[in-house]
């Protein structure tokens, strides 16, 4: 039996799966009460968050000049003064990635290049934020993201499918999207705030890793509701339950609404405890965020001076 067949034949059984709701809130309410490192210990916490982080824009008016910044502010994320204070300043802090829209691609690529930077282009396709444009639209954008150089493919799954529980059709979608990203990382975004349920959102899980997705996400950012611990509790439990069967790491990448230093110290607290220390890296965690690293570099900002800097002593990405 192939893999895809056995991959086929586990997605019928899908629908008999449950999540028991008050053991997710209860478990994520006890991450959200650990202990956080404090002092050169969160410092270290905090570059670690840098390195996971995939610094993103991906707004209307985006336009080549703050794709440009966006890059810059990624190849060097912190201060230098102060990596140097903390004795970082020659370990290569950079982001995980840069995160922009099809159409800034190649912009990114070209800015990174121009500068020797090996920093990962990624870009969300398949109609991105919805994914409501017909399938072969959504296929030929991720064909034209890789082209322009795109390392990374964040795509979207089909909400209808999902909420419908048309699990092999969702499967074969995504199969497409990992055909199409051919060498490239595929992230699948799940858009947990419009699937309903716990029990839809570990199902949706499976099914993204079973297609062949190299990494889960959360959300797009773009909906009402985006990352959150609960959800985050049931995903990688999904991620865990699926290495168990299939002796393969999937990453993990929650996006939407994280803005905070002590917020990133949760999520990987989160991913500590739930999967180890080998999903901390940036191979199998990442940060989805936009506005998050200006707050860390404050936070380090007050580590090494003792003050706490206004917003324009900083340089904004």
């Amino acid at each position: 039996t192939t893999k895809y067949n056995k991959n086929t034949i586990y997605i019928r059984y899908i629908k008999y799966l449950r999540v028991n709701t008050q053991a997710v809130l209860k478990r994520a309410q006890q991450i959200q009460g650990l202990k956080t490192p404090k002092k050169q210990w969160q410092a270290a916490w905090l570059l670690k968050a840098v390195t996971c982080i995939d610094l993103t824009t991906l707004a209307g008016d985006d336009t080549p000049s703050n794709v440009h910044r966006l890059c810059l502010k990624a190849t060097q994320p912190v201060r230098q003064d102060l990596l140097k204070k903390m004795d970082m300043h020659d370990k290569g802090i950079t982001t995980a990635a840069v995160c922009v829209y099809p159409s800034r691609v190649a912009d990114a690529v070209m800015t990174l290049k121009a500068v020797n930077s090996s920093l990962p282009v990624a870009s969300v396709a398949t109609g991105f934020p919805a994914g409501q444009t017909p399938l072969e639209t959504r296929l030929q954008e991720v064909r034209m993201a890789v082209a322009d150089g795109a390392m990374e493919i964040d795509i979207v799954i089909n909400r209808k499918l999902a909420l419908t529980g048309y699990w092999e059709a969702m499967y074969d979608e995504i199969r497409q999207f990992r055909k199409a990203c051919g060498d490239a990382h595929m992230k699948t975004i799940l858009a947990v705030g419009e699937l309903g349920t716990f029990t839809n959102v570990y199902k949706a899980s499976m099914v993204a890793m079973m297609a062949g997705s190299d990494f889960i996400k959360t959300s797009t950012g773009k909906e009402a509701v985006n990352a959150t611990y609960p959800v985050a509790i049931v995903m990688v439990r999904a991620i865990r339950d699926y290495y168990l069967r299939t002796g393969h790491k999937v990453g993990f990448k929650p996006a939407g609404g994280i803005r905070t230093a002590q917020e990133s110290l949760v999520w990987l607290n989160l991913i500590k405890e739930e999967l180890g220390n080998d999903w901390l890296c940036p191979h199998l965690f990442r940060l989805g965020a936009s506005s998050l690293l200006a707050d860390i570099e404050r936070q380090l900002y007050h580590h090494v001076t003792g003050q706490y800097a206004a917003y324009h002593e900083l340089p904004m990405a």
